[in-house]
Formats: C-alpha cells, structure tokens, sequence
C-alpha cells in the first residue's frame, strides 16, 4: 500500500514539476513574437482493482498543447498580407500623386504658358521677342513632359528592385518553411506528439512570408502544410520549396516579372501574384503607374497631333507652310522572343480623340488573319489582311497598323500607342520666324463693288472637322463641313470605290448605298450611320497634305444678282454657277471656308486666294490659341488640361482611397491580433496564478511521498527490522 501512495504522490511530483516547467516557458517567452501559450495536459492514471473496489494510481502527463485557434491565426495572416500590399500601393501612388500634383513641375502649368503664348503671337505676330518667348514655353512644356515620365519610369525601377529584393525574401523563408516541414513530420511520427515550438516557428514564418506576398497554408496529416501563393501557385510542397525567379517581360526587356521555378521550367506568374508586398507593388505598376506613363503620353501625342496639324494650316514670316513645331512620337511595337516568323508590324498615331492609355497585343492566328486585343479591357478587333505582303489597318483608337507578311502562326506583338510618347516629345521649330502665325489663305473684296456686303478673312478647313457625306440618291450625295456648317458640295456622282476628297483627306465609299444614307469623318476616323439601309462601306481617311492641295489656288467670287453668285477657279465644290446667296451662311471651296454678310450688288467680285504678304496676319495663331478649349483628347470629351485634371485627379483618388483601405484593413489586423493573442498570448497573471497552483501542488504530491516513506518505516519497525 505504502509502495502505491508513493508511487501517486511521484506522479503529482512529476506532473508538478512538468507544470512549473511548461510555466516557466510561458513566462520566459511572454515578449517572444510569434509565440503561443502552452498549457501542460494531465490524465489519471488506469486505476487498479483491490479489494472488490478500483483505486486510483497516480497522474500522468499526457500531452503539452499549444493554446491555438486555426482561424484567428490564418485571419492575422491574411490581413497581415492585404495591410502590407495596401501599404507598399499607398506609398508609390502617393510618389505619383506628388509628381503630377505638383504646381510648380506639373504640366498644367506649361499647357497654360503654351497657349498663352499663342495668343502673346496673335497680339504681336511680327515680333521676333513674342515668337521666341513662345518656342521657349513650348520647349519648356517638353522638359515638363520629359522630366514627369523619366521620373514615373525612375518609380518603375524602384518597383523592379524592390521585387528583386522581395523575391529573395520570399525564397529564403519557403525554404525555412520546407525545411520546419521536415522536422515537424520526423519528430512527429517519431513521438506522435506535436513539436510546439517549431509549430509555432513555422506559424510565424507563414507570417512573415504573408508580409510579402498573399498566402494560403493547406495542412497535411502528417503535420507538414503546404504553401500556395497568388491564385494557387504551390511554392511549398512537404520539403520541397519551389523558387522565384525576377524575369524579363517577353516583349519590354526593361519590363521585370516574375516566375516560378517548376519541373517544366520557369513560368511567368505576375498576374497572378496577390495579397503582401509583392502584390502591392505590382497591383500599383498595373493600376497606377503604367496607366498614368501612358495617360501622360497620350496627352503628350494628343497635343503633339493637334498643335502640329493646325500648325501646318498657317503660314510663317517666310510666307512658307507651317510645318510640325512638336516631333510626334510614334508608339512602340516589340515582338515577343518566342516570335517564329519574320513578320514585323509598324503603327502610327493618326487621330488624337481616338487615343486610350492601354496597350495592345497583336497575334498572328494564321491564313493572314490577326487579332488585335486591347489589354485594358480585353476588346478584339479582327485584322483580315488577305494575305497581302503589306497590309494598312483601318484606324483603330486612333492609331493604325501596318503588318508586314512573314509572320508564323502564334506569333505576337505588343503595341505600346504611347508609353513613352511623353519621353520623345520634342520640339522640331528652331527658328521663331518658322511660327506658322498666319493663315494660308486671304479673303478680299474687290475696290470696286457697289453693294454692302463684306467678307470675313476666311478659315482654311482643318483635316479634324466632322464632315458628313449623305446620299440624296443611290448615285448622288452631298458633303457638309458638321464644324463650319459649310455645305462642300452637293449632287456629286457616285461611283463605287472611287476617290472622295475633302479637306486634305480622302476616303472611299463601295458598295450599294440607299438614299438617305449617312456616312462620317470625324478626326479622321470614317464611320456609317447605324440607320443606313443600304449596303455601302467607308474606309477610313487617309491624309492627303493636312489641307486640300488646291486650297491656295486664286478663287473669284462675282455676284450675278443680290441673290445669286457664279463661282471660277474653284476645283472642289458644286455647283460654281448661279449659287443662291444667303447672307451669312458659310460657303466653302478648296478647303476653306468663307462667311459674306450683308447686300452686295450685281458684279461685286470677292477673291480668296494666296496669303502674300500676310506677315502681320495672326488667324492661325489665333487657331492655335483656341486649341486651348478644343477638346481633342478623351474620344472629343476634354480639353488638353481638362485631360490632365483627369489624370491627376484618379491617381489621388487612387491614393486617397488607397490610404482608407489601407487604415481599415489595418484596424481589422488590430482587431484579429487582439483575439489571436486573447487564445494564444502569455498573461502574467494567470501565468504566476498557474506558477502558485503547481507550487502548491507540488508541495503537496511531497507531502504525500513524506507520508508514504513514513508509514513504510512504522510497518518496518512493527515488523521488528
């Protein structure tokens, strides 16, 4: 019996001592991160049978377990790795937002100055001074735009570095994690009792990896867990860690992705990385920075088109044609490495409202057909070449491309309208007399008119009015200029296929069109009415010289009656004889057009013709000044600035609405810390509470070995030995 109270009160020792131990180890890692409380489980002994009763024998220890809850601790890291994505987004959106809010070296600013400037040429369009004044803000706005998108490519870097230095991060921890794998299955399988520490280790490792990019732990029954990141990419399988690799981009060499080493190879897997700071930063490079590299380009090459297109309308102190005062920048086409064929594709920029911010993939799907994806939406446009050697798209958002033949099957190209539009936009006019401050043409009455009427000076028809065409029969139409509301002929033939020319552009029309047909040219881009019933096509138009070759050609205007007038010399336009006058109303031939108000008698004669001598004119400087409230970017929606407000004001609502999400998510991360650490953290109260109950425990299992020994030697004394 004496033998049995013993062996009980040992086992309360041990267990006692097991506790204090287990105690102990909570306190002396109460600070230690990652740690959770472990709590000493005690079980009674298999009790034994004596004397017709069961009676206990002792304690037994029979597990230490981790204070642990599963969904508070995977809820700390996915909010852990959602914090860390919103914060490495917030701090480079804020760069951008700072860049192009500034005041001081934004572009609005330069914008303004330009067409400032302008209109300082219009007031005093002789002045050597004014002219240079204005070629210096516009160079000045060229440094503007130069300086912004080196700076965004500058933060673009930044991005590719940081990746380089997460990806390494990245490695390092899921080979610790592969390597805590093994550990914890050996020693697991070995004792059948989970390694506490080490769990907590790997639990923490889980941790910091979620500070990096997001993660999903799916546990195994033999204690390992294996690691999935982004959308299900396995990065930790048992022991075996997989590894990233910071790669370049297929078709931008400068363009840094990143993929995953597997048994094929590596595999790109930039769009699916999620969640942490890799994912913030390259959530930031899609959402943020590309778009606005390419909003400020398409600014740069709308402004660029605009500018040099009315530029090109006007007429210098040399009495030349203006010519281009912004070199354009042409888009970027790169082939992919895993191009096949020999096929290459060239575009150009063609009309400014049409221009987006996205990029563009271009695959060859064989039999000369091609399919152009719009990567910021995803929308298709079928490319039919027919098998021609060289083949000229239709316009397509303003641009349009030329393939050559040669490419294989599966072959792709990425279009990049204008990502680095704003880093090659120059200045081409050096010299101020070269400022095309005049227009091309003069409007005169002749001296010797008897009547009333006067002519205005004329405005030469720009490429970018809206022009429609209708069909007043199957075989006749009329063209009217939308934006003067100048009818440019009527009652012309139709003829299939055949060229129609108007103001500096020439489109084609086949088919079988019905009367009442309507067809457009607005910017460039050509366009049927939905309404149409017959079967006529359009092709988009082609620029002729920006102007109608005849435009300069002398033109004489004599009026037969107050009513009526004959039109000579005029190549385009209809009818030239016996035209009803309405005073007023615009009359247009030759690409320009014309307003005569007031009453003019029989044989008074108005001329437009050649601007000579017309260095004092400012017409045209005044059109390029008015191209401040013309609103060319956007599909015709807004104005240069207005078009740079928009650019600014979504990446600070990015910004903005980055730092809110970022401070929600991290009192969410707050919150579930604080019920983790409620399960899981050491509390030193009931840690010493725990510390004076095994105390007392312990003295007391002593107590009863004392007692035990005790009786034992009574019974040994009774006994006589």
């Amino acid at each position: 019996m004496a033998g049995g109270i013993i062996d009980i009160g040992l086992s309360g020792l041990l267990v006692a001592q097991r506790g204090l131990i287990t105690v102990g180890q909570n306190i002396s890692n109460v600070n230690t991160e990652g740690y959770s409380r472990q709590q000493v489980q005690q079980g009674a002994r298999e009790p034994q049978f004596l004397g017709g009763f069961y009676f206990g024998t002792g304690v037994d220890v029979v597990g230490v377990r981790r204070a642990y809850d599963a969904f508070l601790t995977r809820q700390v890291r996915d909010y852990t790795a959602s914090v860390e994505e919103m914060r490495d987004y917030r701090r480079i959106a804020s760069q951008v937002d700072n860049l192009l809010a500034d005041s001081q070296a934004g572009v609005a600013p330069g914008l303004r100055e330009l067409f400032d400037a302008f209109q300082e040429v219009a007031s005093d369009p002789t002045s050597i001074p004014v002219r240079q004044s204005l070629l210096g803000s516009a160079r000045a706005l060229v440094e503007r735009f130069r300086d912004m998108a080196w700076r965004l490519r500058e933060i673009l870097g930044q991005i590719g570095t940081g990746m380089r230095s997460l990806v390494g991060e990245i490695n390092e921890l899921a080979g610790s994690i592969a390597d805590l794998n093994e550990r914890i299955v050996a020693i697991q399988g070995a004792t059948g009792q989970p390694p506490n520490d080490l769990l907590d280790r790997r639990d923490q490792a889980l941790t910091e990896l979620a500070r990096l990019v997001g993660v999903k732990a799916v546990p195994q029954d033999d204690g390992a867990v294996n690691v999935f990141i982004g959308s299900g990419q396995a990065l930790v399988v048992g022991a075996r860690a997989q590894q990233l690799e910071v790669t370049r981009n297929r078709f931008d060499p400068e363009r840094e992705e990143v993929s995953l080493t597997t048994g094929g190879g590596l595999v790109e897997v930039t769009d699916f990385m999620r969640g942490g700071r890799l994912g913030g930063l390259l959530r930031v490079r899609e959402e943020v920075v590309e778009p606005a590299r390419n909003a400020l380009g398409r600014l740069a090459a709308a402004l660029a088109l605009g500018v040099n297109r009315q530029h090109r309308l006007g007429q210098d102190l040399n009495g030349n044609a203006g010519g281009d005062l912004f070199i354009l920048p042409q888009p970027k086409v790169r082939a992919s490495t895993a191009n096949a064929g020999t096929g290459q594709v060239q575009a150009s920029l063609v009309s400014a409202p049409g221009l987006t911010t996205s990029d563009y993939s271009l695959r060859y799907d064989g039999g000369g057909l091609y399919t152009l994806t719009r990567l910021s939406d995803g929308q298709t446009f079928a490319i039919d070449t027919g098998g021609a050697a060289s083949y000229t798209t239709p316009l397509i958002d303003g641009m349009r491309l030329t393939v050559q033949a040669g490419a294989a099957p599966g072959d792709t190209f990425l279009i990049q309208p204008t990502a680095v539009a704003a880093e090659e936009l120059d200045l081409k006019v050096g010299a101020p007399s070269e400022v095309a401050a005049a227009s091309l043409i003069r409007a005169e009455a002749a001296a010797g008119n008897t009547g009333t009427a006067t002519i205005d000076t004329g405005r030469v028809n720009s490429p970018d009015d809206r022009v429609t065409i209708r069909f007043t029969s199957a075989t006749t139409f009329d063209v009217t200029d939308e934006t003067t509301g100048a009818v440019l002929a009527q009652g012309l033939s139709y003829t299939a296929g055949a060229p129609i020319r108007f103001n500096g552009w020439e489109v084609r029309i086949n088919g079988s069109p019905a009367a009442g047909d309507r067809f457009y040219v607005d910017h460039l881009a050509a366009s049927a009415d939905a309404a149409n019933t017959g079967s006529g096509s359009i092709t988009d138009a082609v620029l002729l010289n920006d102007y109608d070759p005849n435009l300069q050609d002398p033109v004489t205007i004599t009026f037969t009656s107050p009513t009526t007038f004959t039109v000579s010399g005029a190549t385009t336009g209809t009818p030239t004889t016996s035209v009803s006058y309405t005073p007023g109303q615009p009359i247009s031939y030759n690409g320009w057009t014309v307003i005569i108000r007031g009453t003019p008698a029989a044989g008074d004669r108005f001329t437009i013709g050649p601007n000579t001598g017309g260095a004092g004119d400012n017409r045209n400087a005044l059109a390029l000044a008015a191209l401040d409230q013309a609103q060319e970017t956007e599909g015709g929606t807004a104005t240069y600035r207005e078009a740079y407000g928009r650019l600014v004001s979504d990446v600070g609502a990015r910004t903005r609405n980055a730092r809110q999400t970022q401070e929600a998510r991290e009192a969410l991360l707050r919150q579930a810390e604080k019920a983790r650490e409620a399960v899981s953290g050491v509390n030193l109260d009931e840690e010493a509470a725990a510390l004076l109950q095994y105390q007392q425990a312990y003295q007391a299992a002593a107590r009863v070995v004392a007692m035990a020994q005790g009786l034992f030697d009574t019974l040994l004394r009774a006994l006589g030995r």
